[in-house]
């Protein structure tokens, strides 16, 4: 069977999440270390595509570094003892047009728990320099207290400083690897 290896570009990449912030509005953060890909089985597009990412936790960026600091401290993230974050899918398959049902094991702070997201396919280029690339976002939400993320100190008035609730946005380039063909010479 055919097989089709496709690899993240993270320049042209982005990995963001969001999440309710002292009751009345949400901050945006990101990690900008990343990488992953696909690989497509057959000619079928990339329903069934097999898909993997991961995450530096060190690369996390809310704009604040004080605030980076204390996320990846061991009363969030732990980055000593959890530096990366981990995707890989048990099934990708299309909904219908362009919209795909991505189901995998999301890896956070050791902790492994089966995830729902949403990816809409953003259609396939050749680039300038002749490279096949392909486009999706990806997007779903997860609940921060099963992933052992359970800092929550409460406001003033009462309320939680931060919601349970993590909405995870990734707007995600891949690039098809090319593998050389080399003669031998005989």
């Amino acid at each position: 069977m055919e097989m089709t290896k496709w690899v993240i570009d993270s320049a042209h990449s982005e990995v963001q999440f969001k999440v309710k912030y002292l009751v009345i509005s949400k901050l945006t953060g990101s990690f900008t270390n990343f990488h992953g890909g696909a690989t497509v089985y057959g000619d079928q597009g990339f329903d069934n595509a097999e898909i993997h990412f991961t995450l530096d936790v060190n690369s996390v960026n809310t704009n604040l570094e004080a605030r980076d600091k204390h996320l990846r401290s061991g009363e969030f993230f732990d980055a000593t003892n959890h530096p990366q974050i981990s995707f890989q899918s048990t099934t990708f398959k299309k909904v219908k047009g362009d919209l795909y049902h991505l189901l995998g094991y999301l890896t956070i702070k050791g902790i492994t728990k089966l995830v729902e997201l949403d990816a809409e396919f953003g259609g396939i280029i050749k680039d300038l320099e002749g490279n096949t690339r392909a486009g999706f976002e990806v997007s779903g939400s997860i609940s921060r207290w099963e992933f052992g993320l359970t800092f929550n100190p409460i406001t003033g008035t009462g309320g939680m400083v931060l919601g349970e609730e993590i909405k995870l946005i990734a707007n995600i380039q891949l690039v098809q690897e090319v593998e050389a063909l080399q003669e031998k010479s005989v």
